[in-house]
């Protein structure tokens, strides 16, 4: 009998750290394209207003974002950002040079617009980075090859909520319209839009631009980790590729491939990004440093944010009613005391006068005047 407690409090620490490996899982490729997180550089294009924004937003050590370090000087690699147009498709290339004669294609984004205004993004690691058709799109709900393929935007996926990693997701779908008023899109369908092709290269970098010393792949997943719920809510990965002069346009005679990246690549040259595990706490750390309401990413921020106008504006409007009230009662006692003052006054001018009057009029010269006649 008195072994049973002891049974069940090793269950329970069994159970227990099930659940912690299971809620810890890592999700890698093995491949250099783990420090490029492409659901990451989606979001960013999404949110950005030029092709030229991007590309300095996506090179900021600020966002996070970039993790790449293909030349192997253990520095970060600077991306550039290369527009190819095909009538109303861009072809948007992510670059970076890995050495003064080789540059290799780390992504390219693909953005049609058919004659009804629809827009469609798909985004495509390349795949001697990512693997061979490793594509990531916003998650559409009217384009009608998504009822064909069977495919669902997440492993799970059930109705508008999917589990990815023991963690719930909800579902944000998007329409071909909508994606077409993301300010980025706007601006390559103007009619005054000149081709976006980054003059910098292999050495020759804006004055802005300063390299740092890439992360560690777990130090950089700890914190995208904290990420997936609204990546998986927003984007999903998809199987076909919707631009269908993909082969013709650019991967037969546009991508751009480094042998010296492909021989490092099969040394394991890239693999020693993977051997600080501890590094993890570090990226933990980051994550709720810059992200302190982690229960708004989490619950799908496009949700939560409009909920913060609604709550600021009540904080002025009383305000400004709490601070008069204290003012006026220490106006009024100032006032009232002043009114008596009057009152006294004539109190004291009252009998003055009354005591000078009668030491004048009994004078002795009305008596006088009595005895003279």
């Amino acid at each position: 009998m008195k072994k049973l407690p002891l049974l069940i409090l090793f269950a329970a620490m069994l159970f227990f750290s099930t659940t912690m490996q299971a809620q810890t899982k890592e999700e890698k490729l093995d491949l250099p394209g783990d420090n490029l997180n492409l659901y990451a550089v989606l979001k960013l294009f999404q949110e950005s207003e030029t092709l030229e924004g991007f590309e300095k937003k996506l090179n900021e050590e600020g966002s996070q974002v970039n993790n790449l370090d293909l030349d192997g000087d253990d520095k970060t690699d600077y991306i550039k950002v290369l527009d190819n147009v095909d009538g109303d498709v861009h072809t948007i290339v992510l670059q970076v040079d890995v050495n003064e004669n080789e540059k290799q294609d780390v992504a390219v984004f693909t953005v049609q617009k058919d004659a009804d205004n629809k827009v469609q993004v798909q985004l495509i690691g390349d795949e001697e980075l990512y693997g061979k058709d490793y594509i990531v799109e916003p998650n559409m709900e009217d384009v009608s090859v998504d009822t064909k393929s069977g495919e669902t935007p997440n492993p799970g996926y059930i109705g508008n909520t999917t589990k990815i990693n023991n963690q719930d997701v909800t579902i944000t779908k998007t329409t071909t319209v909508v994606i077409g008023t993301w300010p980025v899109v706007r601006y390559m369908f103007l009619p005054s839009y000149v081709m976006w092709h980054s003059p910098w290269y292999w050495h020759y970098y804006p004055s802005y631009w300063h390299p740092w010393r890439p992360f560690f792949w777990h130090q950089y997943w700890g914190y995208h980790s904290h990420w997936n719920p609204w990546y998986y809510g927003h984007y999903r990965r998809w199987p076909y590729y919707r631009y269908n002069h993909w082969n013709d346009f650019y991967f037969n005679s546009r991508r751009a491939r480094s042998p010296v990246f492909y021989n490092r690549r099969q040394t394991g040259f890239y693999k020693k990004t993977y051997t600080r595990p501890e590094t993890r706490r570090d990226g933990d750390a980051l994550f709720k440093k810059l992200n302190p309401n982690n229960r708004l990413l989490d619950s799908n921020r496009p949700v939560t944010r409009p909920t913060k106008p609604s709550i600021q504006p009540e904080r002025p409007t009383t305000r400004p009613i709490v601070k008069p009230i204290p003012q006026k009662p220490a106006v009024r006692p100032i006032t009232k005391p002043i009114q008596p003052r009057p009152v006294t006054r004539p109190a004291v001018q009252k009998p003055a006068k009354p005591a000078i009057r009668p030491s004048v009029k009994p004078v002795v010269r009305t008596r006088d005047l009595k005895k003279t006649k």
